[in-house]
């Protein structure tokens, strides 16, 4: 099942996101200071193609930077690729089929606003080995 929805959400959304988020990351990776948001958001460009089966847990080592980080993320690129998600999942909801992918984007809405301290994991390893 987790296929199926994996090729849908690609085709039907995916692969918009993703470029959304490869731009972001060009952009951030122009200047030296900012590579790190570049890595992050081609990070999520790798997470937006194929969502189902993964899931976002934060990161047991972030600190105060990455929530600094998260802070400058959200006024350079976090808002309009949050508003990419709500968009997108907004139309998604129009049809019966799209609902699923529609929650799948309000899902993402977080990690797009503060994607820095969180690690994106497979379903089936979510939580082996955080918090302990």
């Amino acid at each position: 099942m987790k296929t199926l929805l994996n090729l849908i959400w690609l085709v039907l959304a995916g692969f918009w996101l993703a470029v959304g988020y490869v731009v972001a990351g060009l952009i951030c990776c122009v200047l030296i200071v900012t590579i790190p948001f570049g890595i992050a958001s081609f990070r999520m460009a790798n997470y937006v193609l194929w969502p189902f089966g993964r899931t976002v847990v934060d990161k047991p080592t972030a600190g105060a930077m990455s929530t600094i980080g998260n802070v400058i993320w959200l006024i350079v690129a976090g808002w309009w690729l949050a508003l990419e998600h709500i968009l997108t999942g907004i139309a998604q909801c129009v049809t019966i089929i799209g609902i699923p992918l529609g929650i799948a984007n309000f899902k993402m809405v977080p990690i797009s606003l503060m994607p820095l301290g969180k690690d994106i994991v497979s379903t089936d390893r979510s939580f082996a080995g955080y918090g302990r």
